[in-house]
């Protein structure tokens, strides 16, 4: 389990992260917030990508400041925006390069990848340039890249900004069929209709924690009643 605690951040003297505890149990938890709330800097330390300049983020008996490796292979994340993912010439060998500190071997590594390419309906352009694909096709072999690896969970950033509605539906039926623990940040709140739990972020504090209905109302009269004066970036 995902466990955060006592966690606090700043980006020189702005306080974005403030004192965050949580435990994230269940299969599918939504980060909802206003630009600024601090929703993107608490994606990032799931994973160790950023260290909490106070604080513990762990899952089970390992912690992103002194086991990043292990940490990193168990829990994958993805970028709002799929070109930060996307890096080798090929889509089959933008998949691959995820796997090659496993150390699989030829055929494992042949076997997980024809596979995600399969699930995700992108085998038939294995040898494409991933970047000549279409939004919803780079954003489904971004999530191809880090899934083969097999995560315990998943962590989006904002998965679906740069989607159409019609690739954005693609993504999140993608992100409902998976076995993993999904922690999705997420401007879209259709996305979060049937998740276990939603959490409201403002001010780079958890100020609502719930189902996704109340959490929804509870943001939509927070948004409604203004920006709050210094929010955090």
């Amino acid at each position: 389990m995902l466990r955060i605690e006592g966690v606090s951040h700043s980006y020189d003297d702005r306080a974005v992260l403030r004192g965050i505890t949580l435990d994230l149990a269940e299969h599918r938890i939504g980060v909802i917030g206003a630009n600024g709330s601090g929703k993107s800097t608490l994606a990032r330390t799931l994973n160790g990508l950023v260290l909490p300049d106070e604080g513990r983020v762990s899952l089970g008996e390992w912690d992103t400041r002194r086991h990043a490796k292990h940490i990193r292979r168990r829990v994958g994340f993805v970028f709002s925006d799929a070109a930060n993912q996307i890096i080798m010439p090929t889509v089959v060998e933008d998949v691959e390069i995820g796997l090659r500190s496993l150390r699989l071997g030829r055929v494992e590594t042949a076997r997980r990848v024809d596979e995600i390419l399969a699930r995700h309906g992108l085998d038939g352009h294995r040898d494409h340039p991933g970047h000549l694909l279409s939004g919803g096709q780079k954003q489904l072999l971004a999530l191809a890249s880090v899934l083969v690896t097999e995560p315990d969970v998943l962590v989006c950033d904002e998965p679906t900004t740069l989607l159409d509605l019609r690739n954005t539906r693609m993504v999140h039926r993608t992100l409902d069929g998976l076995e993993q623990q999904v922690v999705l940040f997420t401007h879209d709140l259709d996305l979060l209709a049937d998740f276990d739990r939603v959490l409201v972020m403002d001010e780079g504090r958890v100020v609502f924690d719930g189902v996704p209905a109340d959490a929804i109302a509870f943001y939509a009269k927070l948004m409604d009643d203004g920006p709050t004066p210094g929010r955090a970036s």
